[in-house]
């Protein structure tokens, strides 16, 4: 016990790191790594999936952002598209983590574009990215082929991509020529930060954009 959290993470530096951070929060009942990392079977391209239970999930989600602040997040936002409340993390590195709460969640409509949202569709986009090239390293090709007709539906199409993406290469060439129109015509500039991270790291595990 730490803090009175029952803590069941465990197997990497980063794990530890996570559970000091949520820790803090005495309202977290419990915190457990699932998913391919807590089976042993993860990529160098796997997220980290985080179970947590909570006393008062509201009081939890008001505080997420101050919370994970120790983690330095390149990216943070709640997953518009889950069944679950989900708050996702692009950590240094490109690490990808989701702290997936026993909650229902409805899933949210597209993304509507503007100059004040585009920040978050990128981050989301790039997210998303690190997520099927994951399931792509492995084969998993008809989920990636579902995942890019849903991507195409909720992020792409509203940027202005018109055709559902191939592959996970074709649909970064397409959001990468959407989104430079986009901050044409909006006169904006979205950092590249996330995008260069994950870059980074799908090159390092052998998967090339």
């Amino acid at each position: 016990m730490v803090s009175g959290l029952m803590v069941r993470l465990s197997g990497d530096d980063r794990a530890a790191r996570l559970r000091g951070v949520l820790a803090k929060d005495r309202a977290i009942r419990s915190v457990e790594l699932v998913g391919s990392r807590a089976r042993g079977e993860a990529t160098e391209l796997s997220d980290w999936d985080v179970k947590i239970e909570t006393r008062d999930f509201l009081a939890v989600a008001v505080g997420l952002p101050a919370l994970v602040y120790p983690l330095a997040p390149l990216a943070q936002q709640w997953d518009r598209l889950s069944v679950q409340q989900c708050y996702m993390l692009m950590l240094w590195g490109a690490i990808k983590v989701d702290l997936i709460f026993d909650e229902p969640h409805e899933p949210e409509s597209p993304w509507e574009v503007s100059a004040e949202t585009f920040r978050g569709i990128d981050d989301h986009f790039w997210d998303w990215t690190i997520w099927l090239a994951s399931k792509d390293a492995v084969a998993k090709r008809e989920l990636v082929a579902t995942e890019l007709r849903k991507m195409h539906e909720h992020l792409l199409a509203p940027v202005g991509v018109e055709r559902v993406p191939e592959s996970v290469r074709d649909a970064v060439g397409a959001y990468t020529a959407a989104r430079a129109e986009a901050e044409r015509r909006m006169a904006i500039a979205v950092p590249r930060a996330v995008e260069e991270e994950v870059r980074k790291l799908l090159t390092a595990g052998g998967y090339a954009l």
